[in-house]
């Protein structure tokens, strides 16, 4: 079978399908990923086979401004390599695209925002496009893989495929530091993930939080990319800065700060380690609320501090309260015991190998 994944926006995306990708790579399909070129590095760095389809990266709820030139691109590409079916993301090209070809469409997603009224909004802005290839609709995907765990879901939620997050991100040469953790400290580590160059901290400083983690006897991690590294690593004095891979160093934390990306989220939530959210963004604030209202992180917003609040205080109070309060540590252990529960992308790729049986 000839399968074509198709990603765009961050490379959260990359690392969210790589592992149904392998999974079916192993399995002896053909594999080829549909993706815009700022995602071409991070797709060659978990080794998928990746094309280019647009020059600049996609953001979700610009369907419609970019929908011409991304479909005609896939269609391309279809040309070349007839895929038997096809597999997206937050993005609905990729399901018409499917629907052209008359082949199954499995979408892949982390559901853990509502999204059901931007889904309608963006069904709705692409009816030119399905004039223009003579389509009547756009037909409910065959399979909707969720790699949000269950008890994450927001209530609305459609009916799932459920699937264990398997980690995946970059790597780089490990030190033993990275995969141990320091002897009678805690470890606590920041990262912005892959999009931001640092954690926003509206009315603080990186170095304010450092010093504060650092007082209270934790060794202090930032996971950032290089350029960010090379900027920062003066001013924060002797705290290890770099890339590091999450997937290695996160079971060695006892507590991470971060903004709410969904590889960080959810690689964490993998690893069992509390969390204490700075959400940038609608889709960060979501997955702040719904980890902190299972009771496995703290969500501090900086945007909306509330009357009288310091911004500062309140993340050194919420970091302070996750690292002393046992019961954090309990709900992020319990999540990532039902998470591995969840079937493997082998056990999904049968499903998915079964449609396109049929």
């Amino acid at each position: 079978m000839k399968i074509l994944f198709t990603v765009g926006g961050s490379q959260a995306a990359v690392f969210g399908v790589a592992p149904l990708a392998a999974a079916a790579r192993n399995a002896g399909h053909e594999i080829l990923l549909a993706a815009d070129e700022p995602l071409m590095d991070a797709a060659r760095s978990v080794a998928l086979p990746a094309v280019c389809i647009t020059p600049e990266r996609m953001r979700y709820g610009q369907d419609a401004l970019t929908a011409t030139d991304r479909i005609d691109a896939l269609l391309e590409v279809t040309r070349q390599w007839t895929p038997d079916l096809v597999v997206g993301g937050l993005s609905h090209v990729p399901r018409l695209l499917a629907a052209r070809l008359k082949i199954p469409f499995v979408r892949h997603i982390w559901y853990i925002a509502p999204m059901a009224r931007r889904d309608r909004t963006a069904v709705a802005e692409l009816q030119p496009q399905l004039e223009r290839l003579g389509l009547s609709g756009l037909p409910e995907p065959d399979l909707f893989v969720d790699l949000c765990p269950p008890a994450l879901r927001p209530p609305a939620a459609p009916a799932a495929q459920s699937m264990r997050w398997v980690p995946r991100v970059s790597q780089r040469r490990l030190e033993p530091w990275m995969y141990t953790r320091p002897e009678g400290r805690r470890r606590v580590l920041i990262t912005a993930g892959t999009r931001n160059l640092m954690l926003d901290t509206p009315g603080s400083s990186l170095r304010r939080m450092v010093d504060t983690l650092t007082e209270a006897g934790a060794e202090v991690l930032i996971a950032a990319l290089p350029e960010a590294a090379e900027r920062h690593r003066a001013e924060l004095g002797a705290v290890r800065i770099g890339w590091i891979p999450l997937d290695v160093v996160a079971p060695t934390c006892d507590l991470a700060v971060h903004h709410g990306g969904a590889t960080t989220a959810m690689t964490l939530i993998h690893a069992g380690v509390p969390q204490l959210i700075h959400p940038d963004n609608g889709y960060g604030r979501a997955v702040a609320e719904a980890v902190s209202g299972y009771g496995a992180a703290v969500l501090v917003d900086g945007h909306r501090p509330g009357p009288g609040q310091d911004p500062h205080e309140q993340t050194a109070a919420a970091c302070r309260d996750l690292l002393d309060n046992p019961s954090y540590a309990q709900r992020a252990r319990t999540l990532a015991a039902h998470s591995a529960e969840l079937p493997t992308p082998d056990d999904v790729l049968r499903r998915i190998e079964a449609l396109a049986a049929r």
